[in-house]
Formats: structure tokens, C-alpha cells, sequence
């Protein structure tokens, strides 16, 4: 049996593989900073030598042409994908063999993308697991509207028969091994958590193979929410071939650098911890935390661009965040700044109270205060607590003319999007407080009233 290994990118819900039999190895969707590939194809001691696209990624560069230059290895693109350098083009039904003891099927699974491959890896005569890329998930499926709406109708119906055309070729123990939908926003409905998955399992739990096409496509265009702006980048990004990132470290800010670049309209990114910043910050700086989906809500939230300089507690730190916006084509950082908030300004540092729901409960019955929910639309429509002003993330700081006077208490779900758009709202010299805790758990069990969908 070959040896299937998994490099996750957990900040953008994503995962890489690569699989081997001792000797050589083929990779499928490779990040941007190929340098954890090499690695382990190192720390296994095989030799890469085929690198597969299963689409033209939405949510992140690829590292597949960098990879193929660095190793000599083959890469794969589909025959249709209309790409800007030279690949090897695979197309639906073809066979590679990858070793005597591997080959790769390509199997045509359009529905996230039109032209989208998912390869099945055989190994004596039988399919050991099938790479699904963006196309059948756990328990979900890719989403259908990311090429825009004028296309989604054809590509949900295309995704349903791709799952159905899965399941009919693989056999129930393959394992199902996709890209996305470990929190990855170009997943539609939900993975579950699950971790691991055979076709079997599928079969008996994934909506896309249990239900009717009717009754899936019209639950699966009524789940679909927003995605992050950042994505419609991506695209052409990956169809022009990126390049081996630079990881580099960028050159160090002072207090006057940042100053400066504060009063330009930079951005000056905090990347410490939720708790840390509320106790001391930058005034002007936006908190977006390495301790969550920081590239992804990075690049949902900035205007494309915009310079920026890092502030964090440590070199790593730096190096940590720098890797991750590379892999959405954030290239060019102006600088960077680490250790503790006084050392970044002379001025006096912000800060800004941290709370539980039990808090606000306890506050509405003495002031008025206005509670502002920065979950997705459809998140709060499920519930919210009475009386709350829906401004989902995404939508802050086009929506600033909108936000009201007085003290602000933010929400989300768990408290990391709650930081950030905190933190944009006193930068815009709103009164904020930021609420830290589980909205599941906390809220109607503070006695705050609730509205719930009917």
C-alpha cells in the first residue's frame, strides 16, 4: 500500500498530500511555501517526480509550478485550464504511472470549477483513495459559486453528478482525501469535523449521495454565504504560475517609521494574541491574531494593496505571519516591529475592556449599550440577541457611516472576529468593548433574549 501523507494548512482550512512508495512520491495541491514539502518528501527520503492540480485554486496561490521547477518533477494542470506557462495537460480517463506500484486515474469533477480533476492513486489494480480536491468532501462538497452567479446554477448540478460519478467508480474502503473543508470557506455546508473519510462513509453520510438532486441543490444554494474578497485574486494568480515565494524578513520599523506610516493610511497589523492587545496597543493598529484564520480574514477585510507592517512579539511571530500571506499573494511587506507595544510609540497605548455575555447582561440593565454582531448574515439570522446590529466582518469597514454613536459591545462566535473588528471600530475612535466567549454556550445562558430563526 502507498504511504499518504498530509501537510495542513489549518489558518485557510486547507490540506496538501503527498504519497509515496518508498521510493518516489507524486504531490496534489501543493501550498505556496513549498519549502514543508521538500521537507518531508526529505524526511521520507523519496524522490518528487509528479505534482497534480486537481483546479485553479480559489483560496490560495499554488506552490505546484515552483515544486515542479525545484524537483524536475512533471506537473500536472488540466488540458483546458487556460494558463500562462508550460504543464503537462491531463485530462479525463488519463492514466500516469507514477512508479510500477502507482498510478494516478484522472477522473472529470467539475462543479467547483468546470474543468476540476479528482485523481484516484491506485496501487495493485485497485484505488487505495481518491485526492477530491474541491469536489466531494467530508460529509459537503466544494461550493459552486465562486466562478460568480451567472455560472452557479450549472456548476451545483455539475457538482451533485461528480459526487454521484465518484461513488459509483470508487470502492467503498478508498479513502477520500480533499483539498478543502477543514474550515476552508470554499466548502458548501459543513464537513462535521470529521478528520479522516472512506467512500463508504460517503455514501452513507454525505448529503450530495443521500439525498435527491432536487431537494441538494436547493439546500446547498440557500447555504451558500459570503467568501473572502481576497479570492477573486486567486484565479488569475494560479492561471499566470506563481513564483517561489521570498521569505526573506522584512526590515524593522521604528517608532518614527511607524508613526509615519500610520499617518499614511497603512496598516499596521498587531499580530499578538486577543488578550494581549486589549491590554495595550498601537492606537490605529488592527488586531488580526496568528491564534486564528488569520490569512483569510487579513485578506477578506484589506483594501487589495495596501501596505503593511507587522508588529508581533517575536521574530517568529513575524516569520510565521509572513509565510501565511504569501500563500494568498501578499508578497511585499513595507517592514516590521517586535517585542512589546511601548516600544512600538511614544504615544500613550490604546486598550480596550474584554467581557462575557454574563458581562453585557448585567450591563444592559444599567445603561444603554448597543451590541454589535459581526457574525455572517446567516449566522445571525439563526439566532442573535434581540435588539443587535448585524455588521457582519467583512462588511465593517465599508459600513463605518452606519455604526452607532455610544459605547459598542462586539460580538462573533468564540471571540477572534470580535478582536478584529474592535479593534477597526477604536481605530475609527468608536467606544468599544470587546466580548470574549462562546456565543453558544454563554449567551442565552446569561438570560440575554434571544431571536431565533423560525
Amino acid at each position: 500500500m502507498p504511504t499518504i501523507l498530509t501537510i495542513e494548512t489549518p489558518t485557510l482550512g486547507d490540506r496538501s498530500y503527498l504519497a509515496h512508495d518508498g521510493q518516489v512520491a507524486l504531490v496534489i495541491d501543493p501550498q505556496r511555501d513549498i519549502d514543508r514539502v521538500l521537507e518531508l518528501a526529505a524526511s521520507e527520503q523519496v524522490r518528487i517526480t509528479h505534482v497534480f492540480e486537481t483546479h485553479l485554486h480559489n483560496d490560495y496561490l499554488t506552490g505546484g509550478l515552483a515544486l515542479a521547477k525545484a524537483t524536475g518533477a512533471a506537473y500536472y494542470v488540466n488540458a483546458d485550464d487556460e494558463v500562462r506557462f508550460e504543464r503537462t495537460p491531463i485530462r479525463d480517463d488519463d492514466v500516469v504511472e507514477v512508479s510500477p506500484s502507482l498510478r494516478v486515474r484522472a477522473i472529470a469533477t467539475p462543479g467547483h470549477t468546470y474543468t476540476h480533476l479528482s485523481y484516484a492513486l491506485e496501487t495493485d489494480g485497485a484505488a487505495a483513495g481518491v485526492f477530491t480536491g474541491g469536489s466531494l468532501l467530508f460529509g459537503a462538497t466544494g461550493r459552486p459559486d465562486l466562478l460568480g452567479e451567472d455560472h452557479t446554477h450549472d456548476l451545483v448540478r455539475h457538482q451533485y453528478a461528480s459526487a454521484r460519478r465518484l461513488a459509483r467508480e470508487l470502492p467503498d474502503d478508498a479513502q477520500v482525501l480533499p483539498t478543502h473543508g477543514f474550515g476552508s470557506f470554499c466548502s458548501a455546508g459543513s464537513s462535521g469535523g470529521s478528520d479522516a473519510s472512506t467512500m463508504g462513509d460517503e455514501k452513507r453520510d454525505n448529503p450530495a449521495l443521500t439525498q435527491s438532486e432536487q431537494q441538494w441543490v436547493a439546500e446547498v444554494l440557500a447555504g451558500l454565504d459570503a467568501y473572502p474578497a481576497y479570492y477573486t485574486h486567486m484565479g488569475p494568480g494560479n492561471a499566470a504560475g506563481p513564483t517561489a515565494p521570498d521569505l526573506t524578513p522584512p526590515s524593522m520599523a521604528d517608532r518614527e517609521v511607524i508613526r509615519s506610516r500610520l499617518a499614511a493610511g497603512e496598516w499596521l497589523v498587531d499580530l499578538r494574541n486577543r488578550t494581549a492587545y486589549a491590554a495595550g496597543h498601537v492606537v490605529g493598529s488592527l488586531n488580526f491574531g496568528l491564534d486564528g484564520q488569520f490569512a483569510t480574514y487579513l485578506g477578506w477585510l484589506i483594501p487589495w494593496g495596501t501596505p503593511i507592517t507587522l508588529l508581533g512579539e517575536s521574530p517568529a511571530q513575524i516569520a510565521e505571519a509572513q509565510r501565511e500571506l504569501v500563500r494568498i499573494g501578499i508578497d511585499q511587506l513595507q517592514g516590521a516591529a517586535h517585542g512589546e507595544p511601548h516600544q512600538w510609540t511614544d504615544e500613550p497605548l490604546g486598550t480596550f475592556p474584554r467581557a462575557a455575555f454574563a458581562d453585557l447582561a448585567q450591563v444592559r440593565h444599567h445603561r444603554p449599550v448597543t451590541v454589535v454582531d459581526v457574525r455572517r448574515a446567516s449566522e445571525f439570522a439563526e439566532n442573535h440577541i434581540e435588539g443587535a446590529v448585524n455588521i457582519p466582518i467583512h462588511q465593517v469597514l465599508g459600513r463605518l457611516d452606519e455604526v452607532p454613536p455610544g459605547e459598542l459591545w462586539v460580538h462573533c462566535a468564540g471571540g477572534y472576529r470580535a478582536s478584529i473588528a474592535a479593534s477597526v471600530l477604536a481605530a475609527h475612535g468608536h467606544q468599544v468593548v470587546a466580548v470574549d466567549d462562546d456565543f453558544e454556550q454563554s449567551a442565552a445562558a446569561s438570560g440575554l433574549p434571544l431571536v431565533t430563526a423560525a
